[in-house]
């Protein structure tokens, strides 16, 4: 068993390191003014494919009420954060946060954090902010944005019921593959970070 202190000081560590190196992987990329569009994006990116289903495994882990109001914050702050995109309100880190959130989504559900349902939600809401804001600064001004954001929410409750339905089903009798899933998510954080994929 990884003592408590151990596993929050490689968290952190991690964090830190993610934070200081830029994604660079959204702006500007690909047609976003339609609901299919919008659908698609989740579905081709491995950096929103592994936060997604990991939101929906770190709910399943933790029980309860996360799994349902986890998710809900994710897509609700998403959202909020692709108004304040379109709108071009900056906010700051847009891309070590979306980076970050690759990595340490994924340690959460690696190490099986069991933080309490309050503080998840902020956890998820901080990063659900940082890529809806990259998505909604890709929106051309000609066009409204809605039914992109609206394809682009529907992915990602998809891809949240995919964590959640992996990890309930795996139950508790097969814990630690849930848990290596989440560490092959921290994974994949590193590679991008480290641009090798």
């Amino acid at each position: 068993m990884i003592p408590a202190s151990t596993k929050r000081t490689t968290l952190a560590a991690i964090l830190f390191l993610a934070a200081a190196m830029p994604a660079y992987a959204h702006v500007g990329v690909g047609a976003t003014s339609s609901f299919s569009a919008g659908f698609a994006h989740p579905l081709s990116g491995l950096d929103h494919m592994t936060v997604m289903i990991a939101v929906g495994l770190w709910a399943a882990l933790r029980g309860g009420k996360a799994i349902w109001a986890w998710p809900l914050a994710f897509v609700g702050v998403m959202l909020v954060g692709g108004a304040l995109g379109m709108l071009h309100v900056p906010v700051p880190f847009v891309e070590p946060g979306i980076l970050a959130s690759v990595v340490a989504l994924g340690l959460l559900v690696a190490l099986a954090i069991d933080l309490p349902v309050s503080a998840g939600i902020a956890v998820i809401g901080l990063f659900a902010l940082f890529h809806g804001h990259a998505h909604g600064t890709e929106v051309p001004e000609n066009a409204s944005g809605l039914e992109y954001m609206a394809g682009f929410a529907a992915a990602t409750a998809l891809l949240h019921g995919v964590g959640i339905a992996a990890g309930l089903g795996l139950g508790s009798r097969f814990r630690r593959l849930a848990r290596a899933a989440g560490a092959a998510c921290a994974a994949v954080g590193v590679g991008l970070a480290l641009g090798v994929l």
